[in-house]
């Protein structure tokens, strides 16, 4: 029989990237006494990743429990980066609740869509928090407004437009039920979760039932798998069977190994646990997203939503540049395949698919996703190169090409929203709707195929002096919407191998922007700088002067070179196009030519004009 336990709640925080997810979650944990009381608690505590506390984005889904008045409250903190929409897909399946984060001043953003539409399918209750209303500039009764109407636009039933609101602002540490309210605390957020999200419902009696949504992986006890017990009981060392929704001749008998429930920030083993705990167990090694822990007399799958497909794909290979393996730690084709593999046992919506054995192509939901996993490996000490981003088409039922498109929502302060107009509709854009939104600020909304978002961030920031904000979203496959060139400039490539020198770029830097200084290690091939024209040039950065008895050495000191362009990794994968590489160590990043021979370089060019020429022909 179905029973409430109604001293568990389970409940996610989902928001737009940026809405103050992480920092409300901190404030829960603070005031719920999981800290001592002169415990130093550094600032965003849930995200533990050195990339997720650098760039301020959550990348993994956490999971957290806090006590309030003898209730546990099993708290997920979910990514609000579109990228990482498979981490939010799938642990919503374990709560039965959401609190929905939206800020004062911003408002409902395409991600709030994206997240809350996935709730309201799952029939989750939310609760709605208007963050940072001490803004100065916030707008918290406008958003409330928007809140509904968007509620509304995603079909919402009349219990889920019941949600209650509540305002807070996560840094000062306090909510209120209305606006008035004077309130020091977050005890009214607290019980709005308490009353609004319901209690997790189970069979006690039945037998066990588990549906895993994360995975974990730790170097000593290889995968940990976390979800939600839907009925019956768990114990160590009990025997049970692995089903699968999608994979119906699936069933393989494990036993469990140890068992996990959280408190705080920190895991506790138990003995057992039963029906509405979340839960962590290793032991079990072919553990997989999706999977159903259950008891092997009754084994039965619960369903479970297929994970978005990959949208991007770039090739990562063995770097073999005439500085390879200077750097690197991990420099050969093993290391890398076994990396990439690794990859794959915590995130679900990447693909790795080995070309040949120094070639590996990864697909992911985006630039950023591709990005966060490159620089995660580098500052590991490995050494390898990529190529250039590129979309992953598929066919129609008529067989014709069909790219994924994404909606884009482009908020810009008025004097430049021409500008934003006419790149995005050079890239294929379509501006779909354009409307005012306080402070000489218009939020432009187009339909863009993805591909002609590769490489316009960078753009789009020069192009709005810092001011803009540019968010995306999915939005599924269209007709192939034709040709387009990434990129009008060409590139400055090194002639030959060498150290540059002031003489020699002095000379270089009349023909475009250069991305390196005097004193920078240099190969033929590689390219030192953007072009001033559409075609690529070749350059020698290591000329040095010829003396005579006229000339003197100290003469080149009079010689005044611009700072050079120095690229991020964004910057430098948004820069190379599909006849370049980027040369990835841990202490360099090195944008060349897939072939560096200049002599091969051109005839390679030649025969792909000429197949072009066929092709159209």
């Amino acid at each position: 029989m179905k029973t409430k336990r109604e001293d568990v709640r389970n409940v996610a925080i989902i928001a737009h990237v940026d809405h103050g997810k992480t920092s409300l979650v901190d404030q829960l944990l603070k005031q719920s006494g999981v800290f001592r009381q002169n415990q130093e608690v550094e600032d965003r505590v849930m995200d533990s990743g050195d990339i997720e506390r650098e760039r301020g984005i959550t990348i993994l889904s956490k999971n957290t429990a806090v006590m309030y008045n003898g209730v546990k409250i099993n708290i997920v903190d979910t990514p609000g980066h579109a990228d990482f929409g498979g981490e939010v897909e799938r642990v919503l399946k374990m709560v039965d609740g959401v609190v929905l984060v939206v800020d004062a001043y911003e408002g409902p953003m395409p991600q709030t869509k994206f997240v809350l539409r996935r709730a309201l399918d799952l029939d989750l209750p939310a609760v709605v928090c208007i963050n940072k209303v001490d803004r100065p500039d916030g707008r918290p009764q406008e958003v409330v407004d928007e809140v509904l109407e968007l509620f509304m636009d995603l079909d919402a039933s009349d219990e889920q437009l019941d949600a209650p609101f509540i305002f807070a602002s996560a840094k000062a540490g306090f909510a209120k039920k209305d606006l008035d309210d004077d309130s020091e605390d977050m005890k009214p957020l607290f019980d709005a979760i308490i009353e609004h999200i319901p209690a997790p419902e189970g069979d006690q009696e039945a037998n066990a039932q588990m549906l895993i949504s994360t995975i974990d992986y730790n170097e000593y006890v290889g995968r940990i798998g976390v979800g939600k017990i839907s009925n019956g009981t768990i114990r160590v060392n009990q025997e049970c069977v692995i089903v699968n929704h999608h994979e119906p001749d699936k069933q393989k008998k494990v036993k469990i190994g140890k068992l996990y429930t959280y408190n705080g920030l920190s895991r506790v083993e138990v003995e057992s646990a039963t029906v509405g705990d979340i839960v962590a167990l290793s032991g079990i090694e072919d553990l997989h997203i999706g999977d159903t822990v259950c008891a092997p007399e009754a084994p039965e799958a619960i369903p479970f939503q297929k994970i978005s497909e990959p949208t991007i794909a770039m090739n990562f290979l063995v770097n073999d540049s005439p500085f390879a393996g200077k750097e690197g730690k991990f420099v050969t084709s093993r290391h890398l395949r076994d990396r990439l593999f690794r990859e794959l046992n915590t995130d679900v919506s990447l693909r790795v698919e080995e070309i040949t054995p120094d070639n590996f192509k990864v697909s992911g939901r985006g630039e950023l996703h591709l990005s966060v996993l490159i620089e995660q490996m580098r500052r590991e000490g490995f050494e390898f190169a990529v190529s250039k981003a590129e979309v992953l088409y598929k066919k129609d039922e008529n067989g014709k090409r069909t790219e994924p498109m994404e909606i884009a929502y482009v908020d810009v302060p008025d004097e430049f929203t021409g500008a934003v107009i006419q790149k995005l509709t050079a890239r294929k854009g379509e501006l779909q709707g354009m409307s005012p939104i306080g402070g000489n600020f218009t939020r432009l909304q187009f339909s863009i195929p993805s591909r002609g978002l590769i490489g316009y961030r960078g753009e789009f920031m020069t192009d709005t002096k810092g001011n803009g904000i540019l968010n995306t979203a999915f939005d599924g496959y269209a007709p192939y919407k034709g040709d387009l060139a990434y990129r009008k400039q060409g590139s400055l490539i090194a002639f030959e191998q060498g150290t540059s020198i002031t003489y020699g770029l002095f000379n270089a830097q009349s023909r475009g922007t250069l991305f390196i200084g005097a004193g920078v290690d240099v190969y033929s091939g590689m390219i030192v700088g953007q072009s001033g024209k559409s075609e690529d040039i070749e350059i020698n950065v290591c000329k040095t002067k010829k003396l005579t008895n006229t000339r003197s050495s100290s003469a080149d000191e009079a010689l005044r070179l611009v700072p050079p362009k120095i690229m991020s990794l964004e910057q430098c994968l948004d820069f190379i196009d599909t006849d370049e590489l980027l040369e990835v160590t841990p202490n360099s990043l090195r944008i060349r030519k897939k072939i560096l021979d200049p002599l091969l370089r051109k005839r390679a060019a030649i025969s792909r004009k000429d197949k072009e020429k066929a092709a159209q022909e």
